[in-house]
């Protein structure tokens, strides 16, 4: 049920792939609270998942746009501000790839051309669409730019891959943009660290399933969901978290600052 918190706030969500996805569930979340947006992403992704049924659900245009590819990027902003009449008051960067750990390379038998093509799809395209708003001047004042990260980016999970760096430098670009877009448009930038989630994206991860049930037991609070997740970042889309950015906002039950659960030791104790 939705309590109008988005009424009249207009924005683009990247990244919505299939039903599974937390851009997916976040887009059907901001419709519910009166947002309206445009749903993008690359054309290849367009192609394997279902977006289209999504953009119907939600009322909602699809602008196709590589993330990594500035002159995409710059037509996606300034088509998106013609269809939504004005500049936006939000954004969602939901995207994340891994070429080493599609092809199975371990993280210490990168290969490095796998390596620069999945940092620009994870982590600097963040950069790209905060600087492509930013010049266009794209967005209103007290907006919300939100991208979703890792708990990988401080800790180690050995088969998470590189994926961990980027999301490291994800963080990091949140930071020091959200500096400056905070400093002298009044806009904010953060990230939600979310618990591990079975996205089709995420599923493509070795142990991936272990992990989940692993991360249920030493959460007090279980692993975040999906809809767990849409509904935070609407939060952080609204005008209720107006003073929070430069975050890296962690969403996982309480996963990150559990050092061992009763569940973990008595799995070790049988």
């Amino acid at each position: 049920m939705g309590h109008n918190l988005l009424k009249g706030k207009k924005g683009i969500i990247f990244g919505a792939l299939d039903e599974n996805s937390i851009a997916w569930k976040t887009a059907e979340r901001v419709h519910e609270e009166g947002g309206e947006f445009v749903l993008t992403n690359a054309p290849i992704a367009m192609r394997m998942g279902q977006i289209k049924v999504l953009a119907k659900k939600t009322a909602s245009e699809i602008i196709p746009a590589d993330a990594t590819n500035e002159e995409d990027l710059q037509n996606l902003v300034s088509k998106s501000m013609e269809l939504l009449g004005g500049k936006l008051d939000f954004v969602l960067h939901s995207i994340g790839m891994s070429v080493n750990v599609r092809k199975g390379r371990h993280y210490t038998d990168e290969k490095y051309d796998f390596t620069t093509k999945g940092w620009d799809v994870s982590a600097l395209s963040f950069h790209k669409v905060m600087q492509t708003l930013y010049k266009a001047d794209a967005m209103n004042e007290w907006g919300s730019i939100v991208a979703l990260t890792y708990m990988a980016a401080q800790r180690t999970f050995p088969d998470y891959n590189d994926m961990a760096d980027n999301k490291a430098y994800l963080e990091s670009v949140a930071r020091s943009f959200g500096y400056f877009f905070g400093k002298e448009k009044n806009v904010r930038v953060n990230t939600i660290s979310q618990s591990p989630t079975p996205t089709t994206a995420g599923q493509g991860v070795k142990g991936f399933d272990g992990f989940i049930a692993y991360a249920e037991k030493m959460s007090p609070l279980g692993n975040a969901t999906a809809d767990d997740c849409a509904n935070y970042t609407v939060s952080l889309f609204s005008d209720l978290t107006k003073k929070v950015t430069m975050q890296n906002l962690f969403h996982d039950g309480g996963f990150s600052n559990t050092g061992v659960s009763q569940e973990v030791i008595d799995v070790f104790s049988e």
